[in-house]
């Protein structure tokens, strides 16, 4: 069991079974095996925004067979060509062992319509739709490897929500490549693809 952080070896690829074992207050995901440290308590401004998003999603969800769920809350995706694992995993991300499992991610919010996705600790396989709110700790290079691996892992959509220029960006999964829209700002609504029916006034979240 590994109860301070920096006993691990940044240079060492790990897996689900791995981090399962950590007991320390500092989160982490893992990408591709890679350790990532994610940031302290995220800002008001972040917190105020997700909640705001989450609560939409919530109520527009009341009759919807789909249910959402916000950080932290573990996504396991069975990113697997690295690996020399079966792409069979891709459709049946539950039978690959922890030990195989080398990506686990939080993202501030995802919708899950899938409940056979669902288990006691979180989701295996992808979200239907995943919301990152972004900020000043986020790096370029985290932004890349995760829409990267969101692409790869399936996510049939992706919203980016820029806090600074108070903008939104939209990706949806189209022959498995993200095809991006234009950018959502504050005098105009913006409509998923997924949850349909689903609209957001992009200025109510900035307010």
């Amino acid at each position: 069991m590994i109860t301070d952080i920096n006993q691990l070896d940044r240079s060492k690829l790990y897996s689900y079974s791995d981090y399962l074992l950590w007991q320390f207050e500092e989160r982490i995901e893992l990408l591709k095996g890679k350790l990532l440290r994610m940031s302290p308590a995220p800002s008001t401004r972040h917190q105020k925004i997700s909640n705001l998003i989450s609560s939409k999603i919530t109520w527009y969800l009341t009759d919807d067979g789909c249910s959402i769920f916000v950080a932290p809350f573990d996504v396991r995706l069975p990113i697997s060509e690295d690996l020399d694992v079966s792409k069979k995993y891709k459709n049946k991300a539950k039978k690959l062992p922890d030990g195989k499992m080398m990506t686990v991610l939080q993202p501030d919010i995802c919708v899950i319509c899938d409940i056979d996705k669902l288990d006691e600790r979180g989701c295996v396989g992808a979200p239907d739709l995943i919301i990152e709110i972004l900020s000043p700790g986020n790096t370029q290079k985290e932004m890349k490897d995760k829409f990267d691996i969101y692409q790869e892992a399936g996510v049939r959509e992706y919203w980016m929500v820029e806090t600074l220029s108070e903008f939104i960006l939209k990706y949806t999964l189209v022959d498995d490549i993200f095809v991006g829209s234009k950018p959502y700002t504050n005098k105009e609504q913006i409509k998923s693809e997924v949850l349909s029916g689903f609209v957001l006034d992009v200025g109510s979240i900035f307010k």
